[in-house]
C-alpha cells in the first residue's frame, strides 16, 4: 500500500535550443510549482541527461521539444529510445503532458509522443500543447496551466 501523503515527483524532460523553448519551458516550470500545488516535488532534466532512473523515480511527467523538420527533436527520440525498455511496464498508467514548438508542423512531433506514450502504457492529462512561432502571452499562459495541471495531477492525496 502506497502512502498518500508522500511527497510526488513530477520529471520534466525538455529540449530547449531556443529563446522561444526557454521562455515555455520557464512557464510550464511555473505553473508546476505554483504555491497552490503542494507535495510535488519538479526535476527537470535536458532530454539528453534523463535516463530511465529519473524515469522510474518519477509519479508523472512533463514532456517539451521542438517540432524539427516536422517530428520531435532528436533530443527527445533519444531520451525515449533510452528509456523504453527499462520502464516499459513499470511506469504504465502514470501521467504525463507535453507542449510542442514551431515555425512550421507540428503534427508529426505530436503523433510520434503520442504514440511512444501510449506504448509506455502513459495517461495524458491534456493533448498536446502545440505552439506555433514566437510564443506570445496566451501560448505562454497555455504552457503555465499545463505544468500545473500535470503537477496537480499527481498531487498527494488526489
Amino acid at each position: 500500500m502506497t502512502d498518500s501523503t508522500a511527497p510526488r515527483r513530477l520529471l520534466v524532460v525538455h529540449h530547449t535550443p531556443s529563446p522561444g523553448m526557454q521562455a515555455m519551458l520557464e512557464a510550464a516550470l511555473a505553473g508546476a510549482r505554483d504555491e497552490e500545488i503542494e507535495g510535488v516535488e519538479v526535476v527537470v532534466r535536458p532530454a539528453l541527461q534523463a535516463g530511465p532512473v529519473d524515469v522510474l523515480e518519477a509519479d508523472g511527467y512533463l514532456l517539451a521539444t521542438p517540432a524539427n523538420i516536422g517530428y520531435m527533436s532528436g533530443a527527445l527520440k533519444h531520451f525515449f529510445d533510452q528509456i523504453y525498455y527499462p520502464c516499459l511496464g513499470a511506469t504504465t498508467s502514470r501521467p504525463y503532458a507535453a507542449y510542442v514548438h514551431g515555425n512550421e508542423g507540428t503534427e508529426g512531433a505530436v503523433r510520434a509522443i503520442g504514440s511512444i506514450a501510449s506504448a509506455l502504457g502513459w495517461e495524458p492529462v491534456a493533448p498536446t500543447l502545440e505552439v506555433m512561432g514566437t510564443p506570445d502571452r496566451e501560448a505562454l499562459a497555455s504552457c503555465r496551466e499545463l505544468g500545473a495541471v500535470v503537477a496537480a495531477t499527481i498531487m498527494p492525496g488526489i
